[in-house]
């Protein structure tokens, strides 16, 4: 009888779970289209060519790892590593060498403001959005073949599995099962290619929430905030290690970014 009884009120809230489930996949399939991440994207172009710092000049000579000015495709291909800074560099990281190098521009300068509002967008998230996007449609292929790089995605994998801070938590608290979710969001198990390639390629993202464009260092920074982890420095070794291993467990997916979250 008790196990009846457990059935007839299980079985309505599976249904109505389903039912949910499928009113928020068809509310992000409505988001995507016509994203407002295309007005970013479109700021972002003219700040790569806008003229600025002590050397007036634009980044348009910025060697985002597919040589100067080249800019299709090579999100798809970071992190990776840079022979001029002798460095595993992420996108963040590499616009942040370019302002410095062409721009002339000191780091106090540009990394002044990295995390913009809803009112009040920052240059990062501009140019960001901009340079994911001559991305998207490409394959995910960050590279593993220098020493540096092999040792950037071991640590990043190393870091996904630490499990530290005030809950004991880790990456993979929330990212390692199959089948988990908060508030009705299906959490993807990261640590494996179909799920790194559902979720990676669709970041940086516009959240409609907040009316902001995210970026992906914005997006390890706040999941440090929520697993109540201090906060990492921007576009530190290990910020991008971590990008690294994601990136590499996605190889092979096209970018569809930048996403539209809710």
């Amino acid at each position: 009888m008790k196990r009846l009884v457990f059935l007839l009120v299980a079985l309505p809230l599976c249904a109505a779970a389903q039912d949910a489930k499928k009113a928020i996949e068809k509310y992000q399939q409505m988001l995507s289209e016509g994203s407002p991440a295309e007005l970013w994207e479109l700021e972002g172009e003219t700040l790569w060519k806008k003229p600025q710092g002590p050397k007036n000049a634009s980044l348009e000579k910025c060697d985002l790892g597919l040589g100067a000015g080249k800019v299709e495709g090579a999100y798809a291909r970071l992190p990776r590593w840079f022979k001029d800074t002798d460095k595993v560099q992420d996108l963040e990281s590499r616009l942040l060498t370019c302002m410095t190098g062409l721009q002339g521009r000191s780091l106090k300068d540009a990394t002044a403001r990295l995390f913009g509002n809803a009112d009040r967008p920052s240059e990062m998230e501009y140019l960001v959005a901009y340079i994911v996007g001559q991305s998207r449609g490409h394959k995910m292929a960050a590279p593993v073949g220098h020493a540096k790089e092999r040792a950037s995605y071991e640590l990043g994998k190393k870091i996904f599995f630490y499990r530290a801070g005030a809950w004991d938590f880790s990456c993979a608290s929330c990212h390692g099962e199959a089948d988990k979710r908060i508030r009705m969001q299906d959490l993807p198990v990261l640590s494996e290619p179909a799920g790194a390639q559902k979720a990676y390629t669709s970041w940086p993202a516009y959240r409609v929430s907040n009316s902001q464009l995210k970026t992906m260092q914005w997006r390890i920074n706040d999941c440090y905030r929520q697993m109540r982890f201090p906060e990492p420095e921007f576009a530190s070794e290990a910020t991008i290690a971590l990008t690294h291993y994601l990136a590499v467990t996605a190889a092979g997916a096209p970018y569809r970014g930048p996403g539209t979250k809710r």
